[in-house]
C-alpha cells in the first residue's frame, strides 16, 4: 500500500494532509482544546498512547476523560463520520481495548467496504507514529527445516557408540542405507508406555524390528551383527527411540554422528 500525504509539524501538532481530497489527520500532543481545527471531524483521545475514547466534534470538545494526546480525523466530505466512528470502535474492541464512544452509527452493508478501506489507510499512517489500535499479526517464523545428513566413505571408518537408555552398542554407518550394529549390543528391555498403559507407535515399531532379527537376539543381547537402514531404526531397535538419535550416537571423542554428517 502506497499512501500519499503532506506532512507539517509544529511544537504541539503533527498534521498529515492526504492526497486526492482524502481528508486530514492531526495529532495534537496537548490538551489545549483551542488547537482543534474548527470543522466537523472524528476525535480519538489517548492517555500514554492508549486509546480511551472515540467520538465526533464540531471543532469544540467537552469531555471528562483524562487524555494527553488527541487525534483529529477529518474524513472526506462524502463519508459519514458516524460510520467511521463505528468502524474504529469495532477495531478497538476486536483488539481487546475498553473505550468510551459516542456518535457511532450502524454501517450499512454497501458502505462497509469503503469505510473499512479508509480506516485501514488511517491506521496504517497512525501506526507509523506509534499509535496502534488494532491487532498486528506477527509474521510466522519459518519452521526450521529438518537437518539433512550425508554419508561419505570417511564416516564408514568411524565407530559410533551408544550408552544411553539402558542400552549399549557399537554402530558403524557402513553404506548409505546400511547401519551395522555390532554383535554384543545390549537392548533396552522396558517398553515405554502411553499414559493409558498402551504400547505406543515407537514401541510397536521396535517390536517389529526386533522380531525381524529375532534369530540374532538372545536375552536382549545381539549374537550377530544386525544391519538396519537408518539412524532412526537404530534408535528404535536399541532403546525404543523417543529422542534425536543423531545426537545419541557418538565417536570415541564424544563427537556425534550428527556433527560428522550434517549438511
Amino acid at each position: 500500500m502506497t499512501i500519499q500525504a503532506a506532512l507539517s509539524l509544529s511544537k504541539e501538532t503533527l498534521t498529515l494532509q492526504l492526497a486526492d481530497h482524502q481528508g486530514r489527520i492531526s495529532i495534537l500532543y496537548s490538551t489545549d482544546k483551542t488547537l482543534l481545527a474548527p470543522e466537523a471531524s472524528v476525535y480519538l483521545l489517548l492517555k500514554e498512547q492508549k486509546l480511551k475514547a472515540i467520538g465526533a466534534t464540531q471543532g469544540t470538545l467537552r469531555t471528562r476523560i483524562a487524555y494527553d494526546t488527541l487525534i483529529q480525523i477529518t474524513p472526506p466530505w462524502e463519508m459519514e463520520q458516524g460510520y467511521l466512528i463505528q468502524r474504529l470502535v469495532e477495531t478497538a474492541e476486536e483488539s481487546g481495548l475498553t473505550i468510551t464512544s459516542k456518535d457511532a452509527k450502524k454501517i450499512p452493508a454497501n458502505h462497509y467496504p469503503t469505510v473499512t478501506a479508509y480506516q485501514d489507510t488511517l491506521l496504517t499512517l497512525l501506526e507509523k507514529f506509534g499509535f496502534i489500535f488494532r491487532k498486528i499479526e506477527k509474521p510466522q517464523k519459518p519452521k526450521p527445516t529438518k537437518a539433512q545428513h550425508r554419508w561419505r566413505k570417511e564416516v564408514s571408518m568411524i565407530e559410533f557408540f551408544v550408552d544411553e537408555f539402558d542400552s549399549k552398542a557399537t554402530v558403524i554407518w557402513q553404506k548409505r542405507n546400511e547401519m551395522c550394529i555390532k554383535k554384543g549390543a545390549v537392548l533396552r528391555q522396558e517398553i515405554p508406555l502411553n499414559k493409558d498403559g498402551s504400547i505406543g507407535l515407537a514401541g510397536r515399531f521396535t517390536k517389529q524390528l526386533r522380531e525381524e532379527h529375532a534369530d540374532k537376539i538372545q536375552d536382549f543381547v545381539t549374537t550377530e551383527d544386525v544391519i538396519l537402514k537408518s539412524v532412526n531404526e537404530v534408535g528404535h531397535f536399541l532403546y525404543y527411540a523417543g529422542t534425536n538419535s543423531w545426537l545419541v550416537l557418538k565417536d570415541q571423542d564424544g563427537k556425534t554422528i550428527d556433527e560428522w554428517t550434517v549438511v
